[in-house]
């Protein structure tokens, strides 16, 4: 649940948080996630992409780190 609601809520606020990206990986590294949860994470990796929804982080290392890890 705690993955779908920082998704919901950089949708909402059109940012993706440096804290709520750490703790996507947080959550992702100790695989605590749902398939519910990996759906979520594609929708906000593309919405990243297509510029939907903006970064505070200036590294794309770590959208790589999240797309990664949901295959």
């Amino acid at each position: 649940m705690m993955i779908r609601a920082l998704v919901e809520s950089a949708f909402q606020t059109g940012y993706l948080s440096v804290e709520s990206e750490g703790l996507l990986h947080q959550m992702l590294a100790g695989r605590i996630y749902r398939t519910e949860d990996v759906a979520a994470l594609t929708r906000l990796c593309d919405a990243v992409r297509a510029g939907l929804i903006k970064r505070e982080a200036s590294s794309n290392i770590s959208m790589e780190f999240l797309a990664l890890k949901r295959q």
